[in-house]
């Protein structure tokens, strides 16, 4: 079962930053993310989503490859590419997979302007190795589908001073 979990930063940079140490946890195999994305409440209110996966883009590649294909069978490998890639953008752009779009711009349409969110939908996960990386990162818990005592310990671990700030200088 996946887990949900939305972490509000008071800063525009803050939760991408956040976002690469998740990225990094999942290519060490300590996280399997099914999505995460990044929310920007800009100065002027507006919000932007970060998407991690670019459906739009590869729709129109894998559209054009196959667009290309069909067209060498009616010996039009270029119009062939054309509608090909037009479609598969068209088709990458209307799929939505991992975090609902709307969702996302709901719950950041609430926040103060030049703020950021970190929406994470993981599959699994090393609980223990990613609370420690994300020791001392910051930011609110503002919705999570994990338990109370789930909950908390992220909360702690957010919230904890970073081990280098905590040493005592001599």
């Amino acid at each position: 079962m996946s887990v949900l979990i939305v972490i509000g930063y008071e800063d525009q940079f803050k939760a991408e930053e956040v976002r690469l140490k998740v990225m990094k946890l999942q290519r060490d195999y300590l996280i399997d993310l099914e999505d995460a994305v990044v929310a920007v409440k800009d100065s002027k209110g507006k919000v932007k989503l970060n998407q991690i996966y670019h459906l739009t883009q590869a729709g129109a590649a894998s559209g054009g490859l196959w667009g290309a294909l069909i067209g060498m069978l009616f010996l039009n490998p270029l119009l062939g590419v054309v509608i090909g890639a037009g479609a598969g953008a068209l088709s990458g752009s209307l799929s939505d997979v991992g975090i609902n779009d709307n969702f996302m711009k709901e719950i950041a349409a609430a926040f103060q302007p030049g703020t950021s969110a970190l929406f994470i939908l993981a599959r699994q996960a090393t609980p223990d190795k990613v609370l420690e990386e994300l020791k001392g990162s910051g930011g609110k818990i503002i919705q999570t589908s994990l338990s109370q005592e789930g909950e908390a310990k992220l909360q702690a671990a957010l919230d904890a001073q970073p081990e280098a700030a905590q040493a005592k200088p001599e």
